[in-house]
């Protein structure tokens, strides 16, 4: 039963992966659906949108995703790009006003993950992953779970996040 779950997970796998490098199959259009999902994705106007299950289960099964209560699954959108860098205004050459190539001082893994811990303060980030991009943001999926739910503190993989020192871990850069 093993291999036959690991075989699932691989097929899943690498159909995601031909969705996202735009391959034609002459059954199945994965260009297309990746378009569509990607066009559903920037339609909505929320940037934290809490979802059913994750898109990829292989890779969330894998940072630790399982489908019981206290666990969630938020799609974040942070937009790309540097970010906003105010100009000197004390007289200097144009060449060294240090406008240009500045970058943030977090990747936008991290910021999404502090996103979606600022959006539900109860629960703690347990992991995150890319899903897609488009010319202005890029979209992740964060896990989340609740540290004060009884199916999280009896469960031996997961019962080490409602531990004392596991508070604010996307905060500190801990997932």
């Amino acid at each position: 039963m093993v291999s036959t779950m690991r075989t699932a997970a691989q097929l899943i796998s690498k159909t995601l992966q031909k969705e996202r490098k735009g391959e034609k199959d002459e059954f199945y259009d994965y260009k297309q659906t990746h378009k569509d999902r990607l066009i559903g994705y920037r339609k909505e106007t929320k940037t934290i949108v809490k979802i059913a299950k994750p898109s990829n289960i292989p890779r969330a099964r894998t940072l630790g995703y399982k489908a019981k209560k206290g666990i969630i699954v938020v799609r974040v959108r942070v937009r790309k790009g540097s970010g906003k860098q105010t100009r000197p205004n004390k007289g200097r050459k144009p060449k060294r006003m240090g406008v240009r190539k500045l970058t943030r001082a977090i990747n936008t893994r991290a910021m999404s993950e502090q996103k979606a811990s600022k959006k539900y303060p109860g629960l703690e980030v347990l992991n995150s992953y890319w899903i897609a991009e488009d010319g202005k943001s890029k979209y992740y999926e964060v896990i989340l779970i609740n540290p004060a739910a009884p199916e999280i503190k009896s469960d031996k993989q997961l019962k080490w996040v409602a531990e004392k020192g596991h508070k604010g871990r996307a905060e500190r850069g801990k997932t």
